[in-house]
């Protein structure tokens, strides 16, 4: 027989039937709701006291996660940017805090599988041509094609048939590549501290554990730019 890998899921009756990766992902989104419900309160308590906090708190830290990546989107994204904030702020903390997750004993992240990294990668894929068709209309369309006034028509037909399958799928690969980066360098790096805690269980695994810290923030900080990038050029009017 087999051997599981033990998860804290496992004792929770309606998570235990579960895929590893679905049960990790309900909990680490349950975690999330808390934080907003709590954060939430606390953004009501400033409607009266816009005063920050002496000490650090729960407060600061909603506070400096929320303006961290709002700087962060609208530093990328310029004045689109609090468009996006709300897409790219649940991906960026829904994949972090699963990252994150991985390096607690009893939880398999879902970013450690590459059905949940491709479920947040085909939603960016879906909303970019979303935004980018609300915005343009059947002119955004016209980025698969060529179409140039200093050429003849004929010209623009041929170079529209050769530019067309090219464009296509390098926005078909747009969703592979990000899905497949997510899940390649989680699954690496937790498979490594694996690897050195069965043979090493003292002291060495806590570097790789440091390791896997810097990868979780790294490829969240990675997924979300990319992200970004899309977006923008989606709603960009250069070129379309």
């Amino acid at each position: 027989m087999g051997h599981e890998a033990f998860t804290w899921a496992s004792y929770i009756p309606f998570l235990k039937t579960l895929p590893p990766h679905v049960s990790n992902a309900i909990i680490v989104s349950i975690v999330l709701l808390i934080i907003v419900l709590l954060g939430y309160k606390q953004v009501k308590k400033m409607e009266d006291n816009i005063i920050p906090d002496e000490k650090f708190t729960f407060r600061n830290l909603v506070e400096l996660l929320v303006e961290g990546i709002n700087g962060f989107v609208k530093e990328n994204m310029g004045e689109n940017g609090p468009k996006f904030m709300l897409i790219i702020g649940t991906l960026a903390i829904f994949i972090l805090f699963n990252n994150l997750s991985g390096l607690i004993p009893g939880f398999l992240p879902a970013t450690d599988n590459v059905n949940t990294t491709f479920a947040c990668s085909l939603t960016v894929f879906v909303l970019t041509h979303y935004y980018g068709l609300r915005e343009h209309g059947l002119k955004y369309l016209r980025q698969f094609v060529f179409i140039s006034d200093m050429m003849p028509w004929y010209a623009n037909v041929i170079l529209s048939i050769l530019m067309c399958p090219i464009e296509l799928i390098s926005h078909i690969a747009r969703p592979m590549s990000l899905g497949i980066r997510l899940f390649g360098n989680i699954t690496g790096d937790h498979l490594v501290t694996a690897i050195f805690f069965a043979l090493v269980p003292l002291l060495v695994p806590v570097i790789f554990m440091f390791l896997g810290l810097f990868v979780a923030f790294v490829q969240t900080f990675v997924f979300t730019l990319l992200s970004m990038v899309y977006f923008a050029g989606a709603v960009s009017h250069e070129g379309h």
